[in-house]
Protein backbone atom coordinates (compact mmCIF):
# COMPACT_ATOMS: atom_id res chain seq x y z
CA UNK A 1 0.00 0.00 0.00
CA UNK A 2 1.35 3.40 -1.27
CA UNK A 3 0.45 5.33 2.20
CA UNK A 4 2.24 2.44 4.01
CA UNK A 5 5.54 2.37 2.70
CA UNK A 6 5.49 6.66 2.57
CA UNK A 7 5.48 6.58 6.16
CA UNK A 8 7.74 3.98 7.19
CA UNK A 9 10.73 5.87 8.35
CA UNK A 10 8.46 7.40 11.25
CA UNK A 11 7.96 5.60 14.28
CA UNK A 12 5.29 3.10 14.21
CA UNK A 13 2.92 5.35 16.82
CA UNK A 14 3.13 8.14 14.34
CA UNK A 15 1.91 6.36 11.88
CA UNK A 16 -0.81 4.56 13.14
CA UNK A 17 -2.02 8.16 14.34
CA UNK A 18 -1.60 9.53 10.90
CA UNK A 19 -3.27 6.40 9.23
CA UNK A 20 -6.16 6.97 11.33
CA UNK A 21 -6.69 10.92 11.15
CA UNK A 22 -6.83 10.78 7.35
CA UNK A 23 -8.87 7.72 6.93
CA UNK A 24 -11.21 8.37 9.48
CA UNK A 25 -11.33 12.23 9.27
CA UNK A 26 -11.04 11.97 13.18
CA UNK A 27 -11.16 15.13 15.32
CA UNK A 28 -9.26 13.44 18.00
CA UNK A 29 -6.48 10.27 18.11
CA UNK A 30 -4.62 9.15 20.96
CA UNK A 31 -2.45 6.64 20.66
CA UNK A 32 -1.36 4.89 24.05
CA UNK A 33 2.04 2.82 23.96
CA UNK A 34 1.42 0.13 26.79
CA UNK A 35 4.11 -2.37 25.79
CA UNK A 36 6.12 -1.34 28.57
CA UNK A 37 3.53 -3.44 30.62
CA UNK A 38 4.21 -6.29 28.41
CA UNK A 39 7.10 -8.54 28.49
CA UNK A 40 9.00 -7.14 25.43
CA UNK A 41 12.38 -5.40 24.61
CA UNK A 42 12.96 -2.09 26.20
CA UNK A 43 11.50 0.53 23.60
CA UNK A 44 9.05 -1.22 21.83
CA UNK A 45 6.08 -0.42 19.81
CA UNK A 46 4.44 -3.55 19.96
CA UNK A 47 1.31 -3.09 22.72
CA UNK A 48 -1.13 -0.34 22.00
CA UNK A 49 -4.29 1.72 23.00
CA UNK A 50 -6.08 3.81 20.69
CA UNK A 51 -8.68 6.54 21.21
CA UNK A 52 -10.02 8.01 17.81
CA UNK A 53 -13.53 9.94 17.66
CA UNK A 54 -14.80 10.04 14.01
CA UNK A 55 -17.74 10.90 12.87
CA UNK A 56 -17.55 7.63 11.14
CA UNK A 57 -18.80 6.13 13.82
CA UNK A 58 -22.11 7.78 14.18
CA UNK A 59 -24.38 5.14 14.37
CA UNK A 60 -22.24 2.13 14.30
CA UNK A 61 -22.37 -1.18 16.46
CA UNK A 62 -18.71 -1.40 18.48
CA UNK A 63 -17.36 -4.13 16.61
CA UNK A 64 -18.19 -2.47 13.33
CA UNK A 65 -15.77 0.46 14.77
CA UNK A 66 -13.19 -2.52 15.99
CA UNK A 67 -13.34 -4.57 12.65
CA UNK A 68 -13.18 -0.53 10.41
CA UNK A 69 -9.63 0.20 13.34
CA UNK A 70 -8.16 -3.02 12.58
CA UNK A 71 -8.46 -3.01 8.53
CA UNK A 72 -7.07 0.37 8.58
CA UNK A 73 -4.25 -0.95 10.83
CA UNK A 74 -3.74 -4.08 8.97
CA UNK A 75 -0.28 -3.62 7.66
CA UNK A 76 0.75 -2.56 11.33
CA UNK A 77 -0.84 -5.68 12.94
CA UNK A 78 1.03 -7.72 10.11
CA UNK A 79 4.42 -6.04 10.69
CA UNK A 80 4.88 -6.10 14.68
CA UNK A 81 2.07 -4.76 16.20
CA UNK A 82 0.85 -7.32 18.62
CA UNK A 83 -1.74 -5.71 20.50
CA UNK A 84 -4.48 -3.56 19.71
CA UNK A 85 -7.01 -1.79 22.71
CA UNK A 86 -9.70 0.27 20.72
CA UNK A 87 -11.40 3.61 21.90
CA UNK A 88 -13.79 4.29 19.46
CA UNK A 89 -16.42 6.82 19.67
CA UNK A 90 -18.76 9.51 17.97
CA UNK A 91 -18.26 12.71 18.88
CA UNK A 92 -21.48 13.22 20.32
CA UNK A 93 -20.48 10.36 22.65
CA UNK A 94 -16.85 11.65 23.11
CA UNK A 95 -18.31 14.91 24.93
CA UNK A 96 -20.53 12.79 26.92
CA UNK A 97 -17.70 10.24 28.17
CA UNK A 98 -15.22 9.98 31.23
CA UNK A 99 -12.06 9.56 31.08
CA UNK A 100 -10.27 6.65 29.47
CA UNK A 101 -9.37 3.88 32.11
CA UNK A 102 -5.68 2.67 31.69
CA UNK A 103 -5.44 -0.82 30.69
CA UNK A 104 -4.48 -3.52 33.03
CA UNK A 105 -1.06 -4.70 33.52
CA UNK A 106 -0.60 -7.71 31.46
CA UNK A 107 -0.24 -11.26 33.88
CA UNK A 108 1.95 -12.71 31.50
CA UNK A 109 5.22 -10.71 31.28
CA UNK A 110 6.50 -7.75 33.93
CA UNK A 111 2.77 -6.92 35.33
CA UNK A 112 2.85 -10.29 36.96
Amino acid sequence: DYHYTIVLNICRAERVKRILEKELEASHVEIINESHMHNVPKDSETHFKVVVVSPTFSGTSLISRHRTVQDLLKEELANGLHALSIVAKSPSEWSKSKPIEPSPRCLGGFGK
